[in-house]
């Protein structure tokens, strides 16, 4: 298998070198998926990440990012998943693959763009993994869930983010990123303008969650920008707020959801795709046609959507089942 040498190598290259050259290319790479591609900011950071993984690994190995071969990339993957440095711990098979889709994304981009002459990933596969369905819950706990919230203002506020995530399939980080003006309560509609890729869509907005976030404008929001003001802020722009009077964090909007799923016995079921799961696995139980759920949940590919249609195909089975008489032992 050919090696990928640097086009124009420096005469002058000394050991440090290399990793300062991998550096700048980390940089460009970021550069081009983040304002190019047009990536989201988390799966930017998440790019960037495995590939520092991969610096401090040629940096303990002493290879050169330039001239890597199938033997050093093997033995990087195996250093994941046995939780040798540059890992802190045994990898997961997921993680372990993301982190190969990582290193031969950077090394197409360097070929592409000239900076190698050859890509050292063309021959590894990305490692097998078992397909994990999403989880849902039922319908019951969903409700039970969203019912733990009280009156309060703050009681207020996490009933409309409960409802909000359930009745809209949003992702976490989309709903943490919601300003004022993309919710329209009269016409039940959200425009969501910061999902992956930084494709916009508009979901529609059901009447639980429409009378739950306008009770939230009336009651709580208000008071929560008073707050922010009293203390010389500037009213935020966003939706949802923290107790300061500031946008609500991802991690905050997480750590709500998390506290409420573990108040209710639920905290081993609840992760923060939970709702997203089961406002998609519900619809399509009730019939709904796959590429409207495709739509609402904004996958760019039907195929990420139709891993739903498994866990349908599930549950009618395990219905099917406890339910027929000649199905039973």
């Amino acid at each position: 298998m050919p090696k990928p040498t640097v086009l124009s190598p420096s005469p002058s290259t000394t050991s440090s070198e290399p990793l300062r050259r991998l550096d700048g290319w980390i940089d460009e790479f970021i550069s081009y998926i983040r304002f190019e591609k047009g990536l989201a900011d988390n799966t930017v950071m998440a790019y960037r990440r495995d590939l520092l993984t991969w610096r401090e690994f040629c940096a303990r190995s002493r290879a050169n990012p330039a001239d890597i071969s199938a033997t050093q990339l093997t033995s990087f993957l195996e250093s994941l998943r046995a939780g040798r440095p540059p890992a802190s711990r045994a990898m997961s098979p997921s993680s372990v693959a993301r982190m190969m889709v990582s290193v031969r994304a950077l090394y197409r981009f360097l070929l592409r763009e000239g900076r190698v002459s050859a890509d050292p990933t063309v021959t590894l596969g990305v490692p097998k993994q078992p397909r994990s369905l999403p989880k849902a819950i039922p319908i019951e706990d969903v409700e039970r869930l969203i019912d733990l919230t009280d009156d309060s203002p703050l009681g207020r506020r996490d009933r409309a983010i409960l409802e909000v995530l359930y009745g809209t399939g949003l992702r976490i980080s989309e709903l943490a990123a919601l300003d004022l003006d993309d919710v329209d309560l009269d016409e039940g509609s959200i425009r969501v303008r910061s999902g992956k890729g930084n494709k916009a869509r508009v979901v529609p907005v059901g009447r639980a969650a429409r009378k739950a976030v306008g009770d939230y404008l009336t009651i709580t929001r208000s008071e929560l920008v008073k707050k922010r003001r009293s203390r010389g802020g500037t009213a935020d722009a966003a939706l949802f707020l923290n107790f300061r009077g500031a946008r609500l964090s991802r991690q905050g909007c997480w750590k709500i959801l998390k506290t409420y799923a573990r108040s209710g016995g639920m905290e081993s079921k609840v992760s923060p795709h939970t709702l997203r799961h089961s406002f998609a696995t519900h619809m399509l139980d009730a019939g709904a046609d796959i590429r409207v759920v495709q739509e609402l949940l904004g996958h760019a590919s039907l195929a990420t959507t139709q891993v739903y249609t498994l866990v349908s195909d599930q549950r009618l089975r395990e219905v099917y089942l406890t339910s027929h008489p000649r199905a039973k032992d």
